[in-house]
């Protein structure tokens, strides 16, 4: 028996790097194969295991520290890694300068740190993203949707990584039209996305905006359908979302500030004419809002909406006369949210207006503000209302309580009125795609953590149901082989706290049980207990899934909401971690065994937790995490900056900067153990900046006391979503769950 001794220093692969490029490849060449030869020498001797993690860490890359002071209200902040951040400039600059070089030299020495130390995984990863894309209909199709004269629907063909769209005209055993073809779009672009598809009243000319850098800026192109071929017309630097007026000539788009990447300015275009043609609609200077323009379902009306969080503002404009004034649907008075519906002679009102959990109201055309709205459906304090769908004879009510949602169908000449029964203790459903107005059939959806999503056509007139299509799970999956929970967890402060679990039958609730717990928390935004064929990877592997339905969310009415954001933010963080602890004291899992996950605003409630309470997991997966609390929120030329000051606060305010620096995840790194972390992130995220996971990534290394991993991986080609394609993307599915795998086989119990 003899022994070989490898020692990897990072260091010198920066060093090397920098003088050329290549040799960053050639040493993770060369590293994968010492490991190789170290591997094959002792296989003879070595005691067989299953354990994926690795005996002995290789060495981790450790950034540069150059002190930036960053003071605001009498109060300095030592930043050591501020130098880290790229403009988008130097990001796409042919010729990289000396920081831009050094800033991507970290990023790939975390690569390949994080290649190396989990060498050992590289089997399972394969095996599962095989398992994961093997579950995946090769051959798929959506339903199709009836749309002024024409059936709509996409298709997936062999293992292409993007869809093709297609219609047929009046029946579906008309001949096939293809519309977009998204894989030839999308050759030569490492990353491809198509963010909506508007077409013509006349069924002509399709307008379709797409994204080729992962930056979420798009341009909108234009297809004559009858020729095939494009018009000249090109859209540049747009928000998804616009709409035709019926003349068939004029189109309504959207185009953003190119600092902030905010949305800002309304267009109208006419086709084949110059862009420096187009007039500008509206232009909304308060950078607190975001706005886009689309059509009503009736089609008579062109609508700009103003969002922020608490105000909502509307403009209309009759689709007839596309050349004339947007008129205000309202004034803007202080804190108000609602949105608007057409309907025949007035506008149904979603509003709460004077109603938390928001009511129905309605007024006329003719007669839009507020002191002419009617009371339709009152507020109710147990139910929140989230959407409406009109239909000439019914109307459709997505209603949520008591952490479900419901959907609610009044009949609109009778009033009379029923709710769909859905039968599962855990489920989401919700509104589908309803484009036609005078028809007796809802278009809904429906999934639980154990029922692939179905779509279903309900006819509101007798009550039968036609199920069109069950997600197919490949391979086949009996939901009978899986039991799904709805758990109440009791917060410090008394609230009970809804969690959706799932497992695999005859679980054995003795503590040894790996638990993923997963959680979001913010922007009203509930995480439903959507069913996941990607998840069953983890279930057949003995693991429990469960969902934490924080404060943050909508999941217990608008009051959850307001009780887990700005000065109650930390109720978020709390309630998480309130809800691990139950599932310990319940038996489902324990500390040794329990693991974390959450992304974006999630993976600010991951850094927070890391924070505030260690010990309570084994591992976390903090994805595209917002861990910079306080310096993203005082840069006003980040997007999701000013338009969200009323989520979190702005840190302009002292008291709202104490509270944000209470909690902000990378201003809180302690010389402490942390659990075993992964962390993932996009070069060219505009949601949650690169330098954000980076920055943390690299001040946990220079803090923490414990020797347990720290990995970090970047995609150096994506943006927040991760890879496009509906394959590519599950590498990092594969590597996250590899990563649970690995910890869980260092228990050994």
């Amino acid at each position: 028996m003899y022994t070989i001794n490898i020692k990897i220093k990072f260091s010198d692969i920066k060093s090397n790097y920098s003088k050329q490029p290549s040799t960053l490849i050639f040493m993770k060449t060369i590293t994968f194969l010492l490991i190789t030869l170290l591997l094959a020498s002792s296989c003879t001797n070595r005691k067989k295991t299953k354990d994926l993690f690795p005996e002995i860490l290789p060495e981790a890359p450790i950034a540069e520290k150059h002190d930036s002071v960053l003071t605001i209200h009498e109060h300095s902040r030592i930043d050591p890694y501020f130098w880290m951040r790229l403009s988008d400039e130097q990001k796409n600059a042919e010729n990289k300068d000396a920081q831009t070089q050094k800033v991507l030299q970290y990023l790939e020495a975390e690569n390949i740190y994080l290649d190396t130390a989990m060498y050992k995984t590289k089997e399972l990863q394969s095996k599962l993203y095989n398992e994961i894309v093997g579950r995946i209909k090769q051959d798929d199709e959506s339903v199709p949707y009836f749309k002024n004269g024409y059936w709509y629907y996409s298709k997936y063909s062999d293992k292409q990584e993007y869809p093709a769209y297609f219609r047929k005209k009046e029946s579906l055993e008309n001949p096939e039209e293809i519309l977009l073809d998204v894989n030839q779009l999308a050759k030569g672009h490492d990353y491809y996305a198509v963010g909506s598809m508007e077409v013509s009243p006349d069924n002509k000319i399709l307008a379709f905006c797409e994204d080729t850098i992962s930056r979420r800026i798009y341009t909108y192109r234009f297809l004559d359908l009858e020729t095939g071929k494009f018009l000249d017309d090109n859209l540049y630097n747009c928000e998804p979302g616009g709409a035709w007026a019926n003349d068939n000539q004029t189109f309504f788009y959207t185009t953003k500030n190119k600092i902030s990447l905010l949305s800002e300015k309304v267009w109208r275009h006419k086709l084949e004419t110059s862009n420096d043609k187009d007039v500008m609609v509206y232009h909304e200077e308060d950078p607190s809002y975001y706005i886009g323009v689309y059509k009503s379902k009736s089609d008579k009306y062109i609508i700009i909406y103003n969002n922020s969080t608490l105000i909502s503002d509307y403009q209309i404009l009759k689709a007839d006369n596309p050349d004339g004034e947007f008129k205000q649907f309202t004034p803007r008075a202080g804190a108000h949210e609602y949105s608007i519906e057409h309907y025949e002679d007035k506008f149904y009102v979603l509003t709460n207006y004077d109603a938390v959990n928001f009511r129905l109201m309605e007024t006329p055309v003719n007669a839009t503000s507020i002191e002419n709205w009617k009371e339709v459906i009152p507020h109710r304090e147990d139910v929140l209302i989230t959407d409406i769908e009109a239909f000439k004879k019914y109307l459709v009510i997505s209603e949520r309580s008591n952490a479900l949602t419901h959907l609610r169908i009044i009949n609109q000449e009778t009033k009379k009125e029923h709710y769909l029964d859905f039968g599962e203790p855990v489920y989401v459903s919700f509104i589908g795609t309803n484009t036609e107005f005078d028809t007796d059939i809802l278009r809904y959806g429906y999934s639980s953590l154990t029922t692939p999503v179905s779509t279903i056509d309900y006819n509101m007139n007798d009550k039968t149901k036609d199920i069109k299509k069950v997600q197919e799970v490949v391979g086949g999956h009996n939901p009978d082989n899986y039991v799904t929970e709805r758990l109440w967890a009791t917060a410090r402060d008394g609230k009970k706290i809804p969690v959706s679990i799932v497992y695999k039958k005859g679980l054995k609730k003795d503590g040894h049980t790996p638990l993923l717990l997963y959680g979001y928390g913010s922007y009203g935004n509930t995480i439903e207990p959507w069913f996941n064929s990607t998840r069953l990877s983890l279930l057949d592997r003995g693991f429990v899934y469960a969902i934490a339905h924080i404060r943050g969310s909508q999941a217990m009415g608008r009051q959850w909401y307001e009780d887990g954001k700005m000065m109650n933010k930390i109720n978020t963080f709390t309630d998480f971690i309130d809800v691990g602890h139950h599932l310990v004291k319940e038996n489902y899992s324990s500390p040794h065994h329990l693991y974390a996950l959450g992304g974006s605003a999630g993976g600010l409630l991951m850094g927070a937790i890391a924070n505030m309470e260690p010990e309570l997991f084994n591992g976390i997966i903090a994805a595209v995490p917002f861990v910079d609390v306080v310096s993203t929120m005082l840069d006003e030329t980040i997007p999701l900056t000013t338009n969200e000051f009323d989520e979190w606060g702005n840190p302009k305010n002292k008291k709202s900067y104490d509270y944000m620096l209470s909690y902000s995840p990378y201003d809180n790194v302690e010389a402490k153990d942390y659990p075993n972390m992964m962390v993932t992130t996009g070069l060219f995220d505009s949601q949650v900046q690169y330098w954000e996971p980076a920055k943390w990534v690299a001040k946990l290394r220079a803090t923490k006391t414990d020797d347990n991993l720290l990995v970090m991986h970047t995609n150096m080609e994506a943006g927040h979503g991760g890879a496009s394609g509906r394959f590519k993307r599950y590498k990092e599915t594969a590597l996250e769950y590899a990563f649970l795998l690995m910890l869980e086989s260092k228990k050994g119990e």
